[in-house]
């Protein structure tokens, strides 16, 4: 039989790198022009309280990869950096901030401290530029390796205050210092910066007021096909958050604003399960396919004990030049797209920290300082010991806390616990985190005759409720396990003593850890506080395992 052949023309740019068709099989023509396989991922593509991503896309002799960098507030180290092969499998390397001379938040509130980093790279040199929003303002920090050691900070010393920085590095050599200025109704300042000396060049202009939108912020530059985009967050970033564009020939504007801004919002959707989406960085993959990461929420009746968490969208550019995000249409945690590079997955972390190194793993933090003194692997091999202070959760300090952040709606997280109180104002045990003022505890505390106490304790809005207390049978001593396991709505406690079943002593509502002014999520964690002389709260492993997305 012979197959029928047909001649067709050659249509300019189709196939690209062929100078003559001659004769043409149809039935392998047609496979030039087969859409691209698409593939599935999830959002958030990093869990928990993850806010205001920035990325870049480095090339090296391994392969492409990719780094992001996120807001840390009040947490100690500062600036999580993240590395992905593939933009949606992500691990933690390491931290920009690490050292107090790099991140003096001592005294400083919840919510304050590292507000919205901006990563770039360029000529084989990481910049990290930020805002230390109580203490030194806006600063830049750099590193040959993004897992660190990063330098100490160029601080950017102005004649005006503004946060959420970011650097442009134009194709003539020039750098370009974007920030935010002007408070709850200002708009988007820009200077060039010599980044050799850390000085800038000129005092920050204003370049774009925005849309009209409140808090004008989170602004990026970037420049493709001989155009100036600027990319900025405006209606708070809460409910009302949104994305919004404008482009001009020079880096100094006049602005267009795009016709159809925003660019992207959720504010009026609320039946998404996702909210809250903005504060977006664009980057192109190896690919040449274009991605934003922005944040967003996964709010359950309007409670967002997560926090912000990183998402992944595709972008494109439209007939008239200008940028679309995810074809127009909302961002869905679950995307089918194409063009996403192959999947290159890490290896899955174990659910239990058996507490045997020589230090904490990269996934714990402190607050507002490494808490020198305050805890230890040394003395008790094995076990992670807390040097307990009368410093406590509420204080605008560091107590003796180490928390990592809830990465799941579902999830439990459990411990063994050597603690012995010799005074009712002595506890130690678990605690769910979100600021200062809102945080609940379960833990053992001093009871009568040198009995020990099991209390369940809710903090909201800076008050005390006991939610449950307990004194323990005065002949039990040893390890005590203290389990709480996260469900959407609702935490749920519960404890076993060594050689007995685990039972179940309270539950919160997960509503009662979300704030809406909070920038932040929960940490779940560890703590030790009380009266002096006080002896240590020893853990012996920490579980954290994801029982559900």
């Amino acid at each position: 039989m012979i197959r029928r052949r047909t001649f067709l023309p050659l249509v300019a740019g189709s196939l690209a790198g062929c100078q003559s068709l001659g004769a043409i099989d149809v039935s392998k023509v047609t496979s030039y022009f087969k859409p691209a396989a698409k593939r599935r991922y999830t959002n958030p593509v990093l869990t928990g309280f993850h806010a205001d991503p920035s990325i870049c896309h480095v090339k090296s002799n391994g392969g492409d990869d990719y780094y992001l960098v996120t807001s840390s507030f009040e947490y100690f180290p500062g600036v999580p950096i993240h590395h992905s092969r593939d933009l949606v499998n992500w691990r933690l390397i390491g931290y920009a901030l690490t050292r107090e001379s790099q991140l003096p938040l001592e005294g400083q509130a919840s919510n304050k401290g590292i507000f919205a980093p901006t990563l770039r790279h360029h000529a084989g040199v990481f910049y990290m530029v930020t805002t230390n929003i109580s203490n030194g303002g806006n600063f830049y920090v750099t590193a040959t390796n993004p897992a660190g050691p990063w330098s100490e900070p160029f601080w950017l010393k102005e004649s005006t205050e503004g946060m959420d920085p970011s650097l442009f590095f134009d194709d003539d050599g020039k750098v370009y210092y974007t920030r935010h200025g002007g408070g709850r109704n200002g708009g988007i300042y820009q200077a060039e910066i010599d980044l050799k000396t850390g000085k800038l060049k000129a005092d920050v202009k204003l370049i774009w007021p925005g849309t009209g939108g409140i808090w004008p912020e989170g602004p990026h530059l970037y420049k493709h096909d001989g155009w100036y985009f600027l990319l900025i967050s405006e209606g708070g970033t809460s409910w009302d958050h949104s994305l919004t564009l404008a482009r001009s020939r020079s880096p100094w504007g006049p602005f267009e604003p795009h016709p159809d801004n925003p660019i992207l919002t959720h504010r009026n959707l609320s039946l998404e399960p996702l909210q809250m989406v903005g504060h977006g960085d664009l980057v192109q993959a190896a690919n040449g396919s274009w991605w934003m990461v922005m944040l967003g929420t996964r709010p359950k009746a309007r409670a967002t004990p997560l926090g912000r968490e990183t998402l992944l969208a595709p972008c494109s550019w439209d007939e008239n030049g200008w940028l679309m995000v995810n074809n127009r249409q909302p961002i869905s945690p679950q995307m089918e797209v194409s063009d996403l590079p192959p999947a290159r997955p890490w290896p899955v972390a174990p659910v239990r920290d058996d507490f045997n190194g020589p230090t904490l793993g990269l996934e714990w933090n402190f607050l507002r300082s490494s808490a020198q003194g305050l805890w230890t692997m040394s003395e008790r091999l094995g076990w992670l010991r807390l040097i307990g202070s009368t410093a406590t959760l509420a204080d605008k300090t560091t107590p003796a806390f180490v928390g990592r952040r809830q990465t799941a709606l579902r999830q439990r997280a459990a411990t063994e616990m050597d603690f012995a109180p010799l005074a009712p104002d002595q506890h130690a045990g678990m605690v769910l985190r979100r600021d200062d003022s809102t945080f609940c505890v379960f833990r053992l505390a001093g009871g009568k005759n040198g009995t020990r106490q099991l209390e369940l304790v809710s903090r909201a809005e800076g008050v005390d409720t006991v939610v449950r207390s307990m004194p323990l049978p005065p002949t039990t001593f040893g390890t005590v396990r203290l389990q709480i396991d996260a469900y959407p709505d609702r935490y749920v406690f519960s404890y076993s003593m060594e050689g007995t079943p685990s039972e179940e002593f309270g539950s919160v509502s997960s509503a009662s850890l979300s704030v809406g002014s909070s920038f932040t999520g929960v940490f779940i964690g560890l703590y030790a506080s009380g009266s002096q002389p006080m002896p240590p709260a020893d853990f012996d492993w920490f579980d954290l395992e994801t029982i559900g997305a």
